[in-house]
């Protein structure tokens, strides 16, 4: 199992030719209070950089993008009766969906964690 991020906040867990991806944990510290997610619908085919779930803090609404193009196989409905998750959990159980990859290459834009940490210190 591998875990990567983008320059826009969001993580990735690749296992085998499935992603499940969610918001890191300096996203939701950035956020605020979280007391909203609207997730894709599962079967929804995504490319590169499209908005694909929203959250909404007390501050802000903020568009999660698919790190990479795929197909949602899973959604995380958890959320949407607990959006709060997204606070106490960022990089466990607050994953928003689960993705089919469609080209694995695009994961090599990706960072892995130093890289991230860096890119957020």
């Amino acid at each position: 199992m591998t875990t990567l991020y983008t320059s826009d906040h969001e993580w990735l867990r690749i296992e085998g030719d499935i992603a499940t991806i969610g918001v890191t944990d300096y996203a939701q510290s950035q956020l605020g209070d979280v007391v909203f997610v609207e997730l894709p619908k599962v079967g929804r085919t995504f490319k590169k950089a499209e908005a694909a779930a929203v959250v909404e803090s007390v501050k802000a609404a903020s568009d999660v993008y698919a790190p990479i193009s795929g197909e949602v196989l899973e959604v995380n409905e958890t959320l949407s009766a607990e959006p709060a998750l997204v606070n106490s959990d960022a990089a466990g159980k607050a994953w928003f969906f689960k993705m089919k990859i469609a080209d694995k290459s695009e994961l090599d834009g990706l960072m892995d964690e130093a890289a991230y940490q860096s890119h957020t210190a």
